[in-house]
C-alpha cells in the first residue's frame, strides 16, 4: 500500500517521546529546588529575585507538559476525523485513478481512459511481483472510457487465481507513433473505509484504494426515487 504522508502513530510516539523527557526534567527540577530550600545557608538566604525567577522556570515546564498533552489530544483527535470524513463517501459512486485489483469468480476488471483516439493500445495485466502474464490489443482505441475484463488466461506464466491482486497498465500511441494520453481506473460503488498508517482506504469493488487517489464522486441515486 501506498505510504501515509502524514503517520499518527509515529507522530503520537515523537510527542510520548518528548513528553517523558520533560516530566523527567520536571521532577528533577522540583528535587533540586527542594533540596537548596533544605540546605540553604540560614545567614544568607536565596536571593528573592533568584527564587522568583526558579519558580518562573517551573512553571514553564509545567506549561510545556500541559502543551504536548493538548497537542497528543489533538493528533489523535485528527486521526479520529479522518475515518470521520471518509465514512461520509460510503454509498457514493467514486473514479480513483488506481490500477490494481482483486481476482474473483475468474475475472479481474478495470476502466482504461484514452485523452484521444490511438491507432494502436496495448494492455497488459501484472501480477503482484510487476510481473506481465496477459498481454494483448485493447479492445477499443477511440476517446473516452471502456471497460476491459481479463478471465484469467495467462499469455505469459500462470494463470490468473483468485485472491490475487493483479493490476493493469496501457500503452497507447497515435498515427505518427506519438503516445496517447491514458490512464487506467477503478470505478464502481464505496462500500467500506478503513485507516492505514493515519490514511483512509476505500473499498470499491473488489479493489482498495487509497483515498487522496479518487478523482471524483457522484451520488447513488436513490431506487425509490429512480421508480
Amino acid at each position: 500500500m501506498v505510504d501515509a504522508v502524514t503517520s499518527t502513530s509515529n507522530a503520537d510516539a515523537r510527542i510520548k517521546s518528548g513528553t517523558g523527557m520533560l516530566a523527567s526534567n520536571f521532577e528533577t527540577f522540583l528535587t533540586l529546588l527542594t533540596s537548596q530550600l533544605k540546605n540553604q545557608d540560614p545567614l544568607s538566604p536565596v536571593d528573592s529575585n533568584q527564587f522568583t525567577a526558579q519558580l518562573t522556570q517551573m512553571a514553564g515546564v509545567e506549561q510545556q507538559l500541559l502543551t504536548n498533552d493538548l497537542l497528543k489530544s489533538l493528533v489523535s483527535a485528527q486521526g479520529g476525523g479522518g475515518l470521520g470524513q471518509a465514512a461520509t463517501y460510503i454509498g457514493k459512486e467514486a473514479t480513483a485513478a488506481w490500477s490494481a485489483t482483486k481476482m474473483d469468480g475468474g475475472e479481474a476488471s478495470w476502466t482504461y481512459e484514452l485523452g484521444a483516439n490511438a491507432a494502436s493500445a496495448t494492455l497488459q495485466v501484472l501480477d503482484g511481483t510487476g510481473k506481465v502474464v496477459w498481454s494483448g490489443d485493447a479492445p477499443a482505441k477511440t476517446t473516452g472510457l471502456h471497460e476491459f475484463t481479463w478471465d484469467g488466461t495467462a499469455t505469459s506464466g500462470n494463470d490468473g487465481e483468485d485472491g490475487q491482486v493483479y493490476s493493469l497498465k496501457i500503452v497507447a500511441k497515435n498515427g505518427a507513433g506519438d503516445a496517447v494520453d491514458a490512464q487506467v481506473l477503478t470505478r464502481g460503488r464505496i462500500s467500506g473505509v478503513e485507516m492505514y498508517e493515519g490514511e483512509a482506504f476505500l473499498t470499491i469493488g473488489k479493489s482498495i484504494v487509497p483515498l487522496s487517489t479518487i478523482i471524483a464522486l457522484e451520488e447513488t441515486e436513490d431506487p425509490a426515487l429512480a421508480a
